[in-house]
């Protein structure tokens, strides 16, 4: 007994819809392949760049240089003061190269070159006050024990 397969044709437009099909198709994995790329792929490296470390202090100074903030008194009361820069080097766990100490990354990007950026006072010594106390703070409380920082190598 041979059994006969039917043989089965497409008609022209089941065709085009096929094509279209297997085209859609390819298009979304390219599109997906290309997300990974272009998204994904500087997200996990940047992730990967960080993480957490142990910190000890290696220096604690403070720069001749001045920086100027905007302290606000009220809706009508503005102005600018000066509050001297606080640097904090530190040696972490991952990496034998002294890093500068930030507390976050807005204050990396409001000025990279200090660790410490003091809440703005009207007074240019209230500043130099605060900025003096928090060097007291990583000399004497801190000192030379470590402590957990979180490390980005791309940001130094």
């Amino acid at each position: 007994m041979a059994r006969s397969r039917a043989v089965y044709e497409y008609t022209e437009a089941e065709d085009k819809s096929m094509r279209l099909g297997f085209l859609l198709i390819a298009a979304g994995l390219l599109s997906l392949l290309g997300l990974g790329c272009c998204w994904l792929r500087p997200a996990l490296q940047e992730r990967g760049g960080g993480g957490s470390a142990n910190c000890t202090v290696l220096a604690v100074r403070q720069l001749g240089e001045r920086f100027a903030c905007t302290f606000s008194c009220g809706a009508a009361c503005r102005g600018t003061a000066r509050y001297p820069c606080l640097q904090v080097l530190v040696r972490t766990s991952r990496s034998s190269i002294p890093a500068l100490l930030h507390e976050d990354e807005r204050q990396l990007r409001t000025n990279p070159k200090c660790s410490y950026i003091p809440p703005c006072a009207r007074d240019d010594q209230e500043n130099s006050e605060n900025v003096t106390y928090k060097q007291k703070y990583w000399k004497e409380k801190v000192g030379s024990q470590p402590f957990t920082c979180y490390f980005n190598q791309h940001l130094r």
